[in-house]
């Protein structure tokens, strides 16, 4: 008699998200390959309404390479260990973590801040989230734009990264609650 077999529901008997289903790909979290010249860690926790991790949310991010440019090749889901592509995708850990390999952007207009836009997808939403993520050092040293300039001190500082002491980026993203932030409308 062979054994029994327990059966993983499909997408068609289930209730979503469907992240997972066809999003993923080979190393979609490296911007920029691991530990390369000028490669940094961006990092933080996707927290829900109550102050809860989310453990199955998906995190996007687009940003500028170190010298200002954006990426423009056809080639953003590629990973070939040497290009930087600018995209990066991220499923969240199950305690809502994320992360990805990447650089510290440039300013893609002379005067503004450099900053990652990024995109959060996650239960209970019926659409994406769009956000950015400043760097410390570009908003501690004066520089800003109409959008940052358009909030008050307590938005801003939902959009302003952490460095950490070995130079990499932390930034939580919080969908409700007291923390709440700053999500753009388009």
């Amino acid at each position: 008699m062979a054994p029994e077999k327990t059966l993983e529901p499909t997408a068609g008997q289930t209730i979503g998200p469907f992240f997972r289903f066809g999003l993923e790909y080979p190393h979609m979290n490296e911007v920029a390959f691991p530990h390369s010249p000028g490669s940094i860690v961006l990092a933080g926790t996707v927290y829900d309404g109550a102050g809860a991790p989310i453990p199955d949310a998906l995190v996007e991010i687009f940003g500028a390479d170190a010298d200002g440019t954006v990426p423009r090749g056809r080639s953003s889901l590629a990973r070939d260990g040497f290009h930087f592509t600018g995209f990066g995708r991220c499923m969240t850990t199950d305690e809502g973590g994320y992360h990805f390999w990447t650089r510290n952007p440039g300013a893609t207009d002379e005067g503004k801040p450099p900053f990652f836009a990024a995109i959060v997808f996650a239960r209970g939403l019926p659409n994406k989230l769009h956000t950015r993520i400043y760097l410390p050092e570009a908003i501690a040293a004066g520089q800003s734009d109409a959008l940052f300039d358009s909030l008050s001190e307590a938005e801003r500082a939902t959009l302003v990264a952490t460095r950490t002491e070995d130079g990499y980026l932390r930034h939580d993203i919080h969908l409700q609650g007291d923390k709440e932030t700053v999500f753009l409308a388009y």
